[in-house]
């Protein structure tokens, strides 16, 4: 049987009985729609490139989360991590998007000091890929966006302010305006960062991002987000690294902060709307209440009035 290419290649370029038999003996893999690649060839950015380059148009630059997909940042939603994505590219003004299955084209207005190039492919560069997905997206993924691209292409919070002084009024520039001043590039994962948006949204107290607890100079844990002046900390687990085989460790981290003073507060995907979010924000809030009012601690005074000497 003929073996499938080394190199990434178009599905269109091989006989579909042929293609189909490879993909049901798990011998290649869609990358990208109508882009496919060996199995035997691991997930790297090069490759990621090579297969953009075999749809890209000529006049097009690869934006937004296909930009961000070659910056090494996944931005899909937790429900659409499992699914192929079309190359999202942007062409000049008065150039014609274009239309063709595997592609979401549109028309921006880029200037060049917004396109870079990643292994010969033009990208949008990094500030200009924030931006655009922090303006496009949700309030929530928005942040997350922001925070990734902080933390993985090292952008800072002036990076973005002075990225933003040309985008005008566009659609969404004003909650990006807001959010940048909230991003931080300590944020480890989207769930993170969804969790701390939405305490922030309902008022409660802005959370210290990855605080480590120490004893004996040793780092014994990072917390997602945490009070430590009221040992008070929300966790996100997610999936990816908090299933099954993690059970036994999380259950004993969890134990010895609850057995230090600790009010540990868990967060799973499915709780970020509806009644199970409520619920675990009206717990941290009335931790948080409980604990802050807690009286301090009083020293014995002296009896005596106090005499000027």
């Amino acid at each position: 049987m003929e073996e499938p290419p080394a190199a990434p290649f178009l599905g269109r370029d091989v006989p579909a009985g042929r293609l189909r038999r490879w993909i049901h003996d798990g011998l290649v893999r869609r990358v990208l729609r109508g882009v496919y690649c060996t199995s035997a060839v691991a997930d790297s950015l090069e490759l990621r490139v090579a297969c953009a380059a075999l749809v890209l148009p000529a006049d097009a630059v690869v934006c937004d989360r296909s930009a961000a997909w070659l910056w090494g940042i996944e931005v899909q939603d937790p429900d659409e991590r499992h699914e192929v994505p079309d190359l999202e590219v942007a062409v000049p003004p008065g150039h014609e998007a274009p239309r063709r299955a595997g592609l979401l084209g549109c028309v921006r207005d880029l200037a060049t000091t917004d396109i870079t190039l990643i292994a010969g492919t033009p990208v949008t560069t990094s500030r200009r890929t924030a931006l655009d997905l922090a303006c496009r997206r949700g309030r929530r993924q928005a942040l997350a966006v922001l925070d990734a691209f902080m933390r993985t292409c090292g952008l800072t919070h002036s990076d973005l302010t002075v990225g933003l002084t040309r985008f005008g009024r566009r659609r969404g520039v004003a909650q990006v305006r807001e959010l940048v001043p909230l991003a931080s590039p300590l944020a480890e994962s989207q769930g993170e960062s969804w969790t701390r948006i939405v305490i922030l949204d309902a008022g409660l107290p802005a959370p210290r991002p990855q605080f480590e607890i120490i004893e004996s100079g040793k780092v014994l844990f990072r917390q997602d987000l945490s009070y430590p002046q009221w040992r008070v900390a929300v966790e996100y687990f997610g999936e990816e690294w908090h299933g099954p085989d993690q059970e036994e460790h999380d259950r004993a981290r969890l134990e010895w902060l609850e057995a230090h003073g600790w009010h540990v507060i868990v967060v799973r995907k499915h709780q970020f709307k509806g009644a199970a979010l409520e619920e675990w924000l009206a717990e941290l809030a009335e931790v948080i209440a409980e604990r802050r009012a807690r009286p301090k601690r009083r020293y014995a005074r002296r009896r005596e009035p106090w005499i000027k000497r």
